[in-house]
């Protein structure tokens, strides 16, 4: 790969920060900034418009977040979809995991300098994986999610904000149902509400 320019799609609803990613990796003779999204969704629409080699996703952007956008990104792809690097604020082990699974190649915090995202990339690009040192180390020492499969998924529905009913159009469940598993995902998480209860499943990285 060191023989070619790497495509790169910058994905950051922070403007500031994504602007200064852009101009620092814009240095680098090997790499090329083909598009940047400030929206999972323009994040997926332009991954599909420009096809680049590698897509730099910051995991907590809007409406839904990075690793939903990468699972659509490489979901969607026609012919090699791009390599997935997610880039955190808030480095959680769960969601490494999650990211893992979706097929992710790298996981890095946003405090990495950017001549070291830089080579990541170039790691990346050329198909071996790379995961923070201290994440990867957390991660084998973390907490066991106590919530069960249904719990979390209606969770993940109720993270939105959306009613009882929409929660339960959304899971195929009866809306009592729904009210029984928020309710016991609440009393196991030691909140008051399903927004906190869902809130903290996110923040946690098991939704």
């Amino acid at each position: 790969m060191s023989d070619r320019v790497i495509r790169l799609l910058l994905a950051d609803d922070e403007e500031l920060l994504r602007g200064a990613l852009s101009s620092l990796l814009g240095l680098e003779d090997d790499l090329r900034i083909v598009a940047e999204a400030a929206t999972t969704t323009d994040a997926v629409r332009l991954a599909e418009q420009h096809r680049p080699d590698v897509a730099v996703l910051d995991l907590e952007m809007p409406p839904t977040d990075g690793l939903h956008a990468a699972g659509q990104i490489l979901a969607g792809a026609d012919g090699t979809p791009p390599r997935i690097i997610i880039v955190t604020r808030h480095a959680r082990p769960a969601v490494l995991r999650r990211a893992l699974a979706a097929g992710v190649s790298g996981f890095v915090p946003k405090s990495t300098p950017a001549a070291r995202l830089a080579q990541i990339v170039r790691d990346v690009a050329i198909g071996h994986r790379y995961v923070d040192p201290e994440i990867a180390a957390s991660a084998l020492t973390e907490n066991e999610c106590p919530l069960t499969d249904r719990e979390l998924e209606v969770l993940r529905e109720a993270r939105t904000g959306s009613p009882v009913s929409d929660i339960a159009a959304a899971v195929h469940l009866a809306p009592g149902t729904v009210r029984n598993y928020l309710s016991s995902a609440m009393a196991k998480l030691g909140v008051a509400t399903r927004h906190a209860a869902a809130h903290r499943a996110w923040e946690e990285g098991w939704i």
